[in-house]
């Protein structure tokens, strides 16, 4: 799967598991903050975000501080996931 592929996957996800009603995959930036002014996201939604990640794209999600870098924005997690699968 393509790099372009994989973040509109992540943006589905992010839409469905975390209910962000009136939004689409065009409105979240790839490279914007999903946390404070960016999604405005909070840490409920870091928790429901980790298992959602684990669960679609099977890759494990470290929790704790090291998590925060991996959840900052699409281009953070999708990096991770391509880290983590070509490892």
């Amino acid at each position: 799967m393509d790099q372009t592929e994989l973040k509109s996957r992540i943006k589905r996800a992010l839409l469905e598991e975390l209910d962000l009603r009136g939004r689409t995959e065009a409105d979240i930036d790839d490279g914007a903050p999903l946390f404070g002014e960016g999604l405005g996201l909070d840490s409920l939604d870091a928790l429901q975000l980790a298992m959602a990640i684990e669960e679609r794209f099977g890759v494990s999600v470290p929790e704790g501080e090291s998590s925060r870098a991996i959840f900052a924005s699409v281009n953070a997690i999708a990096e991770h996931i391509t880290r983590t699968k070509a490892g």
